[in-house]
């Protein structure tokens, strides 16, 4: 394990701050007597959290220095999300909490995906005109699945790990530069009258552009906090909050009632648990479709001694783009809500993916549309934020929540001060209209009331003997899964130390467009590779300017050393003791 750039600092006194030029991730970690702390790489023993923003991480780290397990400190982190990166963190959202204990015995999901209103109907995104932020909105998930998370797991006082992210909204807190830049162009590209609370709440009071270090303080979010740390989900899904809910949607001609919000229920689920080589895999099953898309994938590369190949040859990346194509075809043509749709439990088995990986031409890439089988493909002329948690017992905490498109629907809640979700984009928008363009009309995802889109995320943990290995997730959207497939594949196949599993360059094909996307990185570094990959038949797409944000937890198995990396693809801090 190389463990670069680590600087350490006095308790209470850091030397410096980092500001960066994206969106700024850190990792926080418990050690006994002093603060650690590093722009990028981190050792400990006893605890760490790794998330967006370092004023939540400190909240995560407070709730374990107080005697807070993993649970606790992901509830204490998320909330303060909602206030310190508005582009995702969120109480108007939804998402999925992955809990493994060591061992895996007893591992949890909670499913708090939003659902589709009561008044929704399969075919009313068909019009274009009834596609407005409004009715984008799913019925909120997260303050009850956190609630229940805490509920169920959870140690400390409710109370005491929201009113932390109270104080946060109530006396602000510095700006990154990361954050004012993502402030800056989300209002300068939603300056309409329909996004006058956006500006209200989130714009300069000097109405100028934000700058790094400025000071965004949100009373009104303060506010509801406080309600939900007082009352629990009862403040937000009832009482003064919703009111004020119901009165925005039916101000903009959106769904969402009184009756949806009382209805919402986060589910408890049992997570997708497959062996993959010498390790264990922990994920999400569907609703999301994440965790079993992943371990076909990675029951799909089993098949072939991936571990003898180079990691950068044109077959190794090939062998991984083949086995993305057929998973993402049968994520569109099997997985949805399961309370809506039978999920076929074959999709797991290795049986299937060694029948699947036999048709994998090792020399040639299979056109997409010759995987299409029964579904009628017709031709045509990404916001989330994700943390990882291991405390002391090693119990392993990945949680990954999203507002859909960075800052949701752009519709905040006036006098609520918190933005709302527009997750009911990731519903079938045409029902039966798959193309070759991407678009998906796959009966599985169609909408219908209290239904739960499907959803990409992929909050993942890896055991090894019993021993937690990885804790690891990422946003993206649809390429959320191949960014998690691409980190595993790192540890466990090739051996990377994390740092470097982290770092190194990303790819994804997710069926349509039939095109691979890759990073800069690996253009720059492997141009041989990807000429051959074009022989071989591959299209290569222009390369997107970074493919995901995979902070990731790694214990160290021979010293029991916890190892956190932040993506430096968006750079990092990190503090603990």
């Amino acid at each position: 394990m190389h463990m670069n750039n680590v600087r350490y600092f006095q308790l209470g006194r850091p030397r410096f701050r980092l500001h960066t030029v994206l969106v700024m991730a850190c990792v926080v970690l418990v050690l006994p007597a002093r603060v650690v702390r590093s722009d990028t790489t981190v050792r400990c023993r006893n605890g760490a959290v790794v998330c967006v923003s370092q004023e939540a991480a400190d909240i995560g780290l407070d709730a374990l220095r107080r005697g807070g397990n993993a649970i606790d400190a992901a509830v204490a982190t998320a909330f303060a999300l909602a206030v310190t990166y508005p582009a995702a963190g969120n109480i108007g959202g939804g998402g999925y909490m992955l809990v493994v204990p060591e061992g895996g015995d007893g591992s949890l999901v909670f499913d708090f995906r939003e659902v589709a209103p009561a008044m929704a109907t399969r075919d009313m995104f068909v019009n274009p005109r009834g596609r407005t932020p409004h009715r984008r909105v799913g019925v909120p998930g997260t303050v009850r699945g956190l609630a229940l998370a805490h509920q169920r797991l959870g140690r400390l006082p409710w109370r005491g790990l929201v009113l932390p992210a109270v104080k946060l909204a109530r006396e602000g807190f510095a700006l990154d530069a990361a954050v004012a830049e993502e402030l800056n162009e989300v209002l300068e590209e939603h300056d309409a009258e329909e996004f006058a609370a956006l500006h209200d709440t989130y714009g300069h009071p000097e109405e100028r552009p934000w700058r790094a270090g400025d000071t965004l303080v949100q009373e009104d979010l303060g506010k509801v906090l406080s309600q939900i740390a007082e009352r629990g989900p009862a403040g937000f899904y009832a009482g003064p909050v919703a009111d004020l809910i119901v009165k925005e949607m039916r101000r903009g001609g959106g769904l969402v009632s009184h009756a949806d919000l009382a209805a919402y229920e986060p589910v408890v689920r049992e997570p997708v648990r497959e062996p993959y080589r010498d390790c264990e895999i922990f994920a999400v099953p569907p609703s999301s479709s994440g965790g079993t898309t992943l371990v076909e994938m990675l029951h799909l590369l089993e098949t072939f001694d991936l571990p003898q190949r180079e990691r950068w040859s044109a077959e190794t990346l090939h062998l991984m783009i083949e086995c993305m194509r057929r998973a993402y075809r049968d994520r569109a043509a099997y997985l949805g809500d399961p309370a809506w749709t039978p999920i076929p439990r074959n999709l797991l088995e290795p049986d299937y993916a060694r029948d699947l990986a036999a048709t994998i031409d090792p020399v040639r890439a299979t056109p997409s549309i010759d995987l299409r089988g029964n579904i009628v493909v017709t031709p045509e002329s990404e916001q989330t934020t994700h943390l990882s948690i291991v405390d002391r017992e090693r119990t392993a905490v990945s949680l990954t929540y999203t507002l859909e498109q960075p800052f949701g629907s752009k519709v905040v809640v006036p006098g609520g001060g918190f933005l709302l979700n527009d997750e009911m984009n990731d519903f079938n928008w045409v029902p039966g209209l798959t193309n070759t363009r991407g678009r998906i009309g796959t009966p599985p995802n169609d909408v219908a009331p209290g239904k739960r889109m499907l959803s990409s995320m992929c909050p993942t943990v890896v055991q090894r003997d019993g021993r937690t290995l990885l804790v690891t997730g990422s946003p993206g959207g649809r390429t959320i899964i191949n960014t998690v497939l691409c980190v595993v594949v790192n540890v466990v196949d090739f051996e990377m130390d994390v740092r470097g599993a982290v770092d190194a360059p990303r790819l994804h094909h997710g069926w349509f467009p039939d095109e691979v996307r890759v990073e800069p990185g690996l253009v720059r570094d492997h141009p041989r590779a990807l000429e051959k990959l074009k022989l071989m038949g591959h299209t290569i797409a222009a390369p997107p300017r970074r493919q995901g944000d995979a902070h990731t937890i790694w214990i160290d198995p021979a010293t029991g050393e916890i190892v956190g990396a932040a993506d430096t693809r968006i750079s990092g801090s990190a503090a603990g003791f």
